[in-house]
């Protein structure tokens, strides 16, 4: 049996196959999965040894991508997977095995629609495996590839201190960190150390000794850009804004806006490498950033509010309840027509990160 550990705060993307769903509004998320896709070819041409007895021992060759979602981005993800390890086998004149691959989320995730939206090819045996990624979910050494693209950024929780009145880290008046409020910044950070501290111990167990993880993910560049400064950053403060401006209407209570807070940490590349390196699991074999393929396009006012209502309908609809949601985004919509230009490609400073890591033998 799996260990057990306390509940998690689970916040899925709107599920379906409709207009407003994550499955219809993720191209983002998308460009990244295309943008890796060197990255995981280099990493198993050059990082994956198949003579390691934890690989070529077995008859089945083992894929598992953590936080999934729903809907068809994180199947571009897989297939990218298995045509390098294909290439990778090929290249010595060898049969690759059979592969099997996992799809992991938490339980509330819409995994009808996700596998509706499965290949036909039959390239691999598929499987749904529910449950949150900062635990267990997985037997021991029985992974020899994994993958995890945009969803490390999701805490397992608010700090509990952002939601305390009596703490310097009170979060009043906004939904997320800025990094310029100290105390709200520390706080969020010490719960991205222990969640992701928690996940790499979880898929250290997971993973064959030799076997890889690529994760992709949102950040910053460097530990001294403020989050408030980049494209997610900006996002998540129009969303608060469009909140105090419903509240001034009266249709949400401004102490429910107080209390409400995003479970999130964009890490830099500092922040990632200090909690790999000492967690000790594993080994970063490359890091560095992908070049997405929607930065070089015009910023899509009715695109971005589409995807963040997509991202964020259900964890809104948690704490709020859903009458507001179609308001909230009208207002959201046009707050982003208002500050079209703050994001344009020169002051967005956020960027999306690539780690190839490899689970050390002991």
């Amino acid at each position: 049996m799996a260990p057990t550990t306390e509940t998690q705060e689970a916040y899925p993307m709107k599920g379906g196959d409709g207009l407003t769903s994550y499955s219809q509004n993720s191209t983002y998320q998308r460009g990244v999965i295309d943008a890796a896709k060197d990255v995981i070819v280099r990493a198993v041409e050059e990082k994956l040894d198949l003579t390691n007895p934890n690989i070529n021992s077995c008859t089945s060759f083992r894929i598992a991508d953590y936080g999934c979602s729903t809907g068809p981005n994180t199947f571009f993800g897989m297939q990218n997977v298995v045509d390098a390890v294909e290439l990778k086998y090929h290249s010595i004149q060898q049969s690759p095995p059979e592969f099997q691959v996992f799809f992991n989320d938490h339980v509330d995730n819409d995994f009808n629609i996700l596998f509706k939206s499965i290949p036909p090819s039959g390239q691999y045996f598929a499987a749904g495996v529910p449950g949150s990624f900062y635990q267990r979910v997985l037997p021991k050494a029985s992974v020899h590839f994994a993958h995890c693209s945009y969803a490390l950024h999701w805490l397992s929780k608010v700090p509990k201190e952002i939601q305390d009145k009596t703490s310097p880290a009170w979060n009043k008046g906004k939904i997320h960190y800025t990094g310029v409020e100290k105390h709200v910044t520390k706080a969020y950070f010490v719960q991205f150390q222990k969640d992701m501290d928690i996940f790499l111990k979880s898929r250290a167990e997971e993973l064959v000794g030799g076997g890889l993880m690529v994760l992709l993910l949102p950040g910053l560049p460097k530990g001294e850009t403020l989050f408030s400064k980049t494209g997610a950053g900006m996002l998540h403060a129009l969303l608060g804004a469009s909140l105090m401006d419903l509240a001034k209407t009266g249709a949400i209570d401004e102490d429910k806006v107080d209390s409400f807070n995003l479970p999130q940490y964009h890490p830099s590349a500092e922040d990632l490498k200090m909690v790999i390196e000492m967690n000790n699991c594993f080994s970063i074999e490359s890091y560095g950033t992908l070049d997405h393929p929607m930065r070089h396009l015009p910023f899509d006012v009715k695109r971005t509010s589409a995807q963040v209502r997509a991202i964020m309908e259900a964890i809104v609809t948690d704490h709020f309840g859903s009458e507001i949601l179609d308001q909230l985004f009208e207002i959201y919509t046009k707050k982003l027509t208002e500050n079209y230009l703050v994001f344009e490609k020169e002051i967005r400073k956020d960027c999306d990160m690539f780690l190839v890591l490899k689970r050390k033998s002991y």
